[in-house]
C-alpha cells in the first residue's frame, strides 16, 4: 500500500468539520422523527468522515459501481450517520433526512437495499462482518480486484459468537483487503458492555483470531487517518475507544439514551453548539477515485449445457445429484460459486469442490457464517451462489437467513439429510422443520426435488431465480421418475401416476412421492385407482393443478410428508385451499420427535410409508361410503 502522509491542517479540520455536521444532521433527523439512536450516531462521527472522505475509493454518484471500495454498516441502528454521509457526498439532499422513518420514505430506522449505497440489510447485530468476509473473499479471489472491504462494527455486537466464526474465517483466508473498525463507546442497551473501554482486551483476542488490531482514539482523525493507511498483510481490525453521544453533553457516555431521539429544544441546543465548531475552511474534500480492475460480470442466462443424464429406473441419492448438477453448472459459467459447512462429503457438493476448486469456499462448522458470507459474495451480482450443509443446521442460522431476504439477497441454499430417511444418523440430524423455517420467508422458493432429474432442473432454476431458494435433498438413493427432456417450471406440480378412474389424489414430494407411487401401484391390483401429483416446488404451490385433478377424484386430496404436520406440505395445501369449497383433505406428517432407525423402517414406524399411504386411502374411501 502506499506510503502514509499525513494530512494537512486544512484537511484535518475539514474532516473534523464534516463529523460535526454528520452529528447534526443524524440529531436533526432522529428528533425529527421521534426515533433513532443519536447517541450511537455521535460515536462514529469521526471513523465515517475519515472512512468516505480520506480512506475509501468510490464514485459517490454510483453506489453499487462494482469498482468501488465496500461499506458494511454492521452496528445498522446507526443509520442515520450513514445517511448523513451520503448527503456529505451529494447523494442526498439534505432535506432527506427528515423523512427518516416515515412509511413513504426509503430512510428507514435501519439499513435496507432501498438505499443503492445499501448492499445488505443490518440492524440484527453480529451479522455485517460475515458478509464483508464474502464481499472481500469475491475481491481477493474471483474478481482479483484492489477494492476493499470496510465493516463498521459496534462493541455491543462483539458478543454474538458470528462475529467471531467470520474474525476466523478472514484469518483463514488472510482478506488482506478487509478491514474491521470497532466502535468502543463503552455502552450498551441497557448496561455497559462486558468489556467496557478495555481497548487492549479487544485487540488481544482480535490478535488471537490472526487479525493485525490497532487501537486508536476514535475521535481524533489524526489517528483514524494513519491507522486506516496502514500497509496490510492480513485483516485489519481497529479498535476505536470512542465516547457515546459526543457532542451531547448530557448524553455523553451515559446510560439511559440508547434509541432516545433528543427532544426539540436540548437538540437546537445541541446543534447550535454543534455548529459552533465547525471552523471555515477553503479545503473541499471528495472521495478519492476507485481503481477500475473488476471484471464485468453477467449472470444473465446461467443454464445447463445440457439435458439431464439420467435414465427411468437408475438410483441416485438426490444429494448426489445436487453435487452432479453444481459442477455441470459450474462448466458453463465461471461465475457459479459453491460453499459447504464441512459437510461436502455429505451433501455432496464435493463434486463440485474436485471440479472447480477455485471456486469453491469451505466455510467450516459454522452455518451462520456461511450464509452471511454467501450474501456478502453474492451482493452487487458478482457471483451465482450455492450453499450447503445439513438441512438441520441451517435452524441455527435463521437470523441470517431471513436477513437475507430483506436484503434481497440472491443466494441459493441446499439443506441434504432432510426427514426421516436420514436413518440412523437419528433425530438431531433430522430436518422436520426446515420446510416450516423457509415457508415463513416472504418471496422465497422452496425446490423438493424427487429424483437425479427434478434436482438437476431445481438447481438450473435456482441460478437464475431471484430471492432467496431452498433445496430440499435426501440421503438414500431413489429411483429416477422423469425423462431427461421432462420440462419444469417454478411452481409447476407434476402428475406422475394416473388412470381414468381415480378416486384420490395424492400429493406427495421428495422420497414419499416414490412411496405413493408404489402404494397406487399395489392399491391398483385392489382396483383402487388414484392418482399421485408431485409438486417439485412447495413454495409457490402449484395448487392450481391440485385444485383440477382433485376435483376429477370427487374432492379427495391426501398430503403425505417426510415432515412434521406443523408448517410443511400438509398445510401448505390446506392453507392454499382455505377458501375452496368441496374438498377433503387428509394429512401424513412426522407427529413426535423420532428416533435412529433404518429410513423404511422409520418411515413405517411414523406412518408415512406405502402401507400408510395405501391405509389412509382405504381408509378414505370407506369413510365416503359410509357417508352415502
Amino acid at each position: 500500500m502506499e506510503d502514509y502522509h499525513k494530512p494537512d491542517q486544512q484537511t484535518v479540520q475539514a474532516l473534523r468539520n464534516i463529523a460535526n455536521r454528520l452529528r447534526i444532521n443524524s440529531i436533526k433527523a432522529t428528533t425529527a422523527a421521534g426515533s433513532g439512536h443519536p447517541t450511537s450516531c455521535c460515536s462514529v462521527a469521526e471513523i465515517m468522515s475519515v472512512l468516505f472522505f480520506h480512506t475509501m475509493k468510490y464514485r459517490p454518484e454510483d453506489p453499487r459501481n462494482f469498482n468501488n471500495d465496500r461499506f458494511i454498516l454492521s452496528k445498522g441502528h446507526a443509520a442515520p450517520a450513514l445517511y448523513s454521509m451520503w448527503v456529505e457526498t451529494g447523494f442526498l439532499k439534505e432535506s432527506d433526512l427528515l423523512s427518516l422513518c416515515q412509511v413513504d420514505s426509503t430512510l428507514e430506522g435501519h439499513p435496507t437495499p432501498r438505499q443503492q449505497f445499501v448492499d445488505v440489510a443490518t440492524g440484527s447485530l453480529g451479522q455485517g462482518l460475515g458478509v464483508a468476509c464474502g464481499m472481500a473473499y469475491t475481491g481477493k479471489y474471483f474478481d482479483k480486484s484492489s477494492y476493499r472491504v470496510y465493516c463498521l462494527l459496534g462493541d455491543g455486537e462483539m458478543s454474538e459468537g458470528s462475529v467471531w466464526e467470520a474474525m476466523s474465517f478472514a484469518s483463514y483466508y488472510q482478506l488482506d483487503n478487509l478491514v474491521a473498525i470497532m466502535d468502543v463507546n463503552r455502552l450498551g442497551q441497557s448496561d455497559p458492555a462486558p468489556l467496557q473501554h478495555h481497548v487492549e482486551k479487544y485487540q488481544k483476542r482480535c490478535e488471537a483470531f490472526g487479525w493485525h488490531a490497532i487501537i486508536v482514539d476514535g475521535h481524533s482523525v489524526e489517528e483514524l487517518c494513519k491507522a486506516l493507511s496502514q500497509p496490510r498483510h492480513q485483516p485489519t481490525a481497529i479498535i476505536a475507544k470512542t465516547i457515546k453521544g459526543k457532542g451531547i453533553p448530557a448524553a455523553e457516555d451515559k446510560l439511559g439514551w440508547h434509541a432516545k431521539a433528543l427532544p426539540k429544544d436540548m437538540a437546537e441546543m445541541v446543534m447550535k453548539d454543534l455548529q459552533s465548531r465547525i471552523m471555515n475552511t477553503s479545503k473541499h474534500l471528495y472521495p478519492p477515485a476507485p481503481i477500475e480492475d473488476s471484471p464485468p460480470v453477467s449472470l444473465r442466462n446461467i443454464r445447463m449445457p445440457s439435458a439431464p443424464n439420467y435414465k427411468p429406473g437408475e438410483k441416485i441419492a438426490t444429494r448426489k445429484a445436487y453435487g452432479v448438477a453444481l459442477a455441470k453448472l459450474g462448466r458453463y459459467n465461471e461465475r457459479v460459486v459453491v460453499l459447504d459447512g464441512d459437510t461436502n462429503n455429505l451433501t455432496c457438493s464435493e463434486i463440485f469442490k474436485n471440479e472447480h476448486p477455485n471456486r469453491f469456499v469451505e466455510c467450516y462448522i459454522a452455518q451462520q457464517n456461511m450464509v452471511s458470507v454467501a450474501m456478502g459474495c453474492a451482493a452487487r451480482e458478482r457471483n451465482v451462489v450455492f450453499a450447503s450443509t445439513l438441512a438441520s443446521f441451517f435452524t441455527r442460522a435463521y437470523d441470517q437467513i431471513r436477513m437475507a431476504v430483506i436484503s434481497e439477497s440472491n443466494i441459493n441454499l441446499c439443506g441434504s439429510h432432510c426427514g426421516l430417511s436420514t436413518g440412523e444418523e437419528g433425530p438431531s440430524l433430522m430436518a422436520l422443520e426446515d420446510m416450516a423455517m423457509f415457508r415463513a420467508l416472504p418471496n422465497a422458493t422452496i425446490f423438493y426435488p424427487s429424483d437425479g432429474v427434478t434436482t438437476e432442473k431445481a438447481v438450473e432454476l435456482a441460478a437464475t431465480t431471484k430471492g432467496i431458494c431452498y433445496i430440499r435433498t435426501s440421503r438414500q438413493d431413489n429411483a429416477i421418475i422423469y425423462n431427461s427432456n421432462e420440462d419444469f417450471h417454478v411452481g409447476q406440480a407434476k402428475v406422475v401416476f394416473q388412470g381414468k378412474e381415480d378416486q384420490v389424489t395424492v400429493v406427495a414430494a421428495g422420497v414419499i412421492v416414490h412411496e405413493a407411487i408404489a402404494a397406487a401401484e399395489h392399491l391398483k391390483k385392489e382396483r383402487i385407482s388414484v392418482r399421485v401429483i408431485d409438486p417439485f416446488t412447495i413454495k409457490p404451490l402449484d395448487i392450481k393443478t391440485i385444485i383440477d385433478h382433485a376435483r376429477v377424484t370427487r374432492g379427495r386430496i391426501l398430503t403425505v410428508e417426510d415432515h412434521y404436520y406443523e408448517g410443511g406440505l400438509g398445510e401448505a395445501v390446506s392453507s392454499a385451499m382455505v377458501n375452496e369449497s368441496g374438498f377433503t383433505l387428509h394429512r401424513l406428517a412426522v407427529s413426535h420427535v423420532p428416533r435412529s432407525g433404518k429410513p423404511h423402517e422409520l418411515l413405517k414406524i411414523y406412518g408415512i410409508d406405502r402401507d400408510a399411504i395405501a391405509q389412509a386411502i382405504r381408509k378414505m374411501l370407506s369413510s365416503s361410503a359410509n357417508a352415502k
